[in-house]
């Protein structure tokens, strides 16, 4: 508890952005930094609640009512030192996570609930900045080799307590850069790759091995990673994104939301020409097919390419203002969600289906649409389609953000051997181990696409398994 009459005092007050006008021109971070006086204040408005159900809702159960009274108090390394006690990187939940912590906050039940992001990307930044965050490698080494495949947040998080437990860890990354989904995912404006690089260092410091460019069970076979390794840790993420097999498909300028992504991240890098990008919104009538984060990212990389129109259809209904019956606290709010990008600039509309894609001199320029009708059946939504609705939507360029369906089952799966579940993820035990015994699997590879921080915290509870593993 910070102050106990704080929530009825001071009104939620959030960071603001940077003005539209100015951040469409460039790619840094849109989200802006509280002063620290308005930011503790902010934090004062934790309440003496009784059950923290913010720490219910929240995958790494952080401490949420124990850093906000320390940043109160003025404690920022104390608050430091509970945050990092159960989320290796703040930094990245603090800008990235959607904040379930937030929805399941008491303060939603007549109030505004408290800043929590807000207040965790605080906290972390001002440690960084008053040296507060110095490299702490473990005091001895065991003498265990690990290997971690994938470097995304799971991986990382694996990674990092692996090697704090002092088991050798080396982290393995098929690209260029170490980072993952966080490093060519997530654009710069939501994420500076600095900050990335910033933990990295932190962790090589501490003694992490990291080999970037080597596609494990591809460049280093599975045999040998099995006789070299006492233990491995698959965190790949679920990179097979799910398609769109209607008629039209092979269109030129049809693509999936990562492959654009991950071109204007590379571009921004300095590792790809800004004439070398053959995903160029510029000029362009832009679709965006998917209504989640991935499509918003899209929205928002496609406004700052200058495109001329974008639109994001979504074939799920448009969801609530507020919340419905079926959705209570402190259940993750089910409501409509617009997102910065979202307020740059975009059409979008709901319960569309795409049926095909038509274009002239193989390129793609209209997209056939027809309106569809959820219902509630036997406790299941069904789909049906609206007569009379089929018409033309422009597009020039079209961009698949429906999700991913599972992890990649070429290289490593397939070179180890690993069975997999029914939705063709890395089938793992309570103990997040594979079929193969020192094998186990970490993140979306294991449990499908989902969140940064749910990536976090599975990533976390396998190096704890494995370090059990390894210490029988």
């Amino acid at each position: 508890m910070a102050d106990i009459n704080g929530f009825l005092k001071i009104k939620r007050k959030e960071s603001g952005n940077r003005p539209v006008i100015e951040r469409i021109s460039d790619h840094s971070e849109v989200e802006q930094i509280l002063n620290s006086e308005d930011r503790m204040l902010q934090a004062s408005r934790c309440m003496d609640c009784g059950i923290p159900f913010c720490q219910w809702g929240c995958p790494v159960d952080n401490l949420i009512p124990d850093w906000n009274d320390l940043s109160y108090n003025g404690k920022w390394e104390a608050a430091y030192a509970c945050l990092h006690s159960t989320n290796n990187f703040p930094e990245f939940t603090g800008r990235v996570c959607p904040a379930l912590c937030e929805h399941s906050c008491v303060l939603n039940r007549g109030f505004e609930p408290v800043t929590i992001r807000e207040n965790e990307v605080a906290i972390v930044e001002r440690a960084f900045l008053e040296g507060y965050v110095k490299p702490e490698p473990p005091l001895k080494r065991t003498g265990k080799k690990v290997a971690v495949i994938g470097s995304g947040p799971a991986g990382m998080a694996a990674a990092d307590l692996l090697n704090q437990a002092g088991h050798e860890v080396t982290l393995f990354e098929k690209s260029d850069r170490a980072g993952g989904l966080l490093r060519y995912g997530i654009p710069d404006f939501k994420l500076t790759k600095s900050v990335i690089d910033r933990r990295l260092d932190l962790m090589k410091e501490e003694g992490l091995i990291v080999r970037t460019g080597v596609n494990a069970g591809v460049d280093i076979s599975g045999d040998e990673l099995l006789s070299t390794f006492d233990a491995i840790c698959i965190s790949t993420g679920a990179s097979h994104p799910r398609d769109l097999q209607v008629p039209g498909r092979d269109l030129s300028g049809i693509h999936f939301a990562m492959d654009f992504l991950t071109n204007q991240n590379r571009i921004n890098a300095g590792l790809l020409p800004q004439s070398g990008n053959y995903i160029n919104a510029e000029g362009k009538r832009v679709v965006v097919i998917g209504g989640g984060d991935t499509g918003s990212d899209c929205v928002g990389t496609a406004i700052r390419q200058k495109a001329i129109s974008i639109t994001q259809i979504e074939i799920m209904p448009k969801p609530p203002v507020t919340r419905s019956e079926n959705n209570p606290w402190p259940d993750y709010a089910k409501v409509l969600k617009t997102s910065t990008s979202h307020e740059e600039g975009c059409q979008r509309y709901w319960s569309i289906s795409a049926k095909s894609f038509s274009g002239i001199d193989g390129i793609v320029k209209n997209i056939v649409i027809e309106d569809v009708d959820w219902k509630m059946q036997d406790g299941k939504y069904v789909m049906d389609v609206m007569p009379g609705t089929v018409r033309n939507m422009e597009a020039d360029l079209v961009f698949l953000a429906m999700g991913f369906v599972h992890t990649a089952h070429e290289g490593i799966v397939s070179a180890l051997g690993l069975e997999l579940d029914q939705k063709g993820n890395i089938k793992v035990n309570s103990c997040s181990q594979t079929n193969q015994p020192t094998v186990f699997a970490a993140g979306d590879s294991a449990n499908g696409a989902s969140l940064v921080v749910t990536a976090i915290a599975s990533g976390r509870k396998a190096a704890k398994e494995i370090d059990n593993f390894l210490n029988r």
